[in-house]
């Protein structure tokens, strides 16, 4: 008897499990009819609205991938912005599905904030900007200099590491929000303002004077930054994993968003696979075996991404070099869909 009751609370458990897991976050966003985004406040290139609402950028773009991924609508996604005090919070809490906006990914945030990274959409680096009129070349120039950075993030952390590694000194002057931060560098409040030096790119643009402003050469951080989600819903995590990993495929594939639709015609094994008409991937996803045409029909691959956001051609100016594709000399490389 007490052997059958034993079995009977462990069926019990596990289809507790079972059930559970079938009522995750893909089935949620699904019952919601929407994605729920955590963005930034606003960062050329990566997320912003104008004053419409309309959302643009790199992680935007993501986000709307994975709206496609889901519902074959881009569209399907309300953007919440949120502080980088406030944002890990969020996504914990629940208050939204995924967060994608310039968040580092970091051994410590992962295993004590109750979430994981699901990829690395954009490599970048702490860096420095500096008015032109202080004749700094170098970040060696700063001893002594005052320095403008966002409280409470990694870019504080990294600050005081390098310089105590190089034995300069510093005063640090810090706040709540980078937009305070921007704005007391900008009047003078400080010699040089830090953080990743997309974010840099992104601010210099805000300047009352932009050209009078420089960024220097140096990288002194490894900024890892990416998507992630709550830990504990491995369909969701593989979900926005390889919605990823498909941005990328895609571009190594040659597909994009003009020829996406040719390209699904192919008897190339590999063009079946990635695109749907051979094998279930997509359904192994929860979602459709065109899951990733349907993305980038919505936004393209993830070079395509790069170049409308940040790239050569855009305010920011941006060089793919970390963030070329592994067979181009970067970092960017996915697993195959097979």
């Amino acid at each position: 008897m007490k052997k059958l009751i034993a079995a009977a609370v462990v069926a019990a458990a596990s289809f507790g499990l079972v059930t559970g897991a079938s009522a995750g976050t893909l089935d949620n966003v699904k019952a919601k009819g929407q994605l729920v985004c955590g963005a930034n406040p606003g960062t050329a290139g990566f997320g912003v609205p104008d004053e419409k609402g309309n959302w643009t950028g790199l992680d935007v773009d993501y986000c709307r991938a994975i709206a496609a991924a889901i519902f074959n609508d881009p569209t399907k996604v309300k953007f919440v912005p949120l502080s980088s005090k406030d944002r890990f919070t969020a996504l914990a809490s629940g208050e939204v599905d995924v967060l994608i906006r310039n968040s580092t990914w970091t051994m410590s945030r992962e295993t004590t904030l109750g979430v994981i990274w699901a990829g690395i959409n954009f490599y970048d680096g702490q860096g420095f900007l500096v008015n032109k009129k202080l004749g700094v070349k170098s970040a060696t120039d700063l001893d002594g200099a005052t320095i403008c950075v966002q409280q409470g993030t990694t870019t504080e952390l990294n600050l005081a590491d390098y310089f105590r590694a190089t034995g300069k000194k510093y005063q640090v002057v810090t706040f709540g929000t980078s937009e305070e931060a921007v704005k007391a560098y900008d009047t003078g409040r400080c010699d040089a303002y830090t953080t990743d030096r997309s974010g840099l790119a992104a601010d210099r643009l805000s300047m009352s004077k932009p050209d009078d402003h420089i960024i220097l050469p140096e990288i002194i951080s490894k900024e890892p930054l990416g998507p992630l989600v709550r830990q504990g819903d491995d369909q969701w995590l593989n979900l926005v994993k390889w919605v990823h990993y498909g941005l990328l495929v895609a571009e190594e594939d040659g597909i994009t968003k003009a020829n996406v639709d040719e390209k699904a015609k192919s008897d190339d094994p590999e063009l079946k696979r990635v695109l749907g008409t051979d094998g279930k991937f997509g359904e192994s996803l929860g979602l459709s075996n065109a899951w990733l045409v349907q993305i980038v029909k919505a936004v393209g691959n993830y070079g395509e991404i790069f170049e409308r956001n940040v790239g050569p051609n855009t305010p920011l100016q941006l060089a793919r070099a970390s963030n070329a594709l592994w067979n181009k000399g970067g970092l960017q490389y996915a697993p195959p869909i097979r």
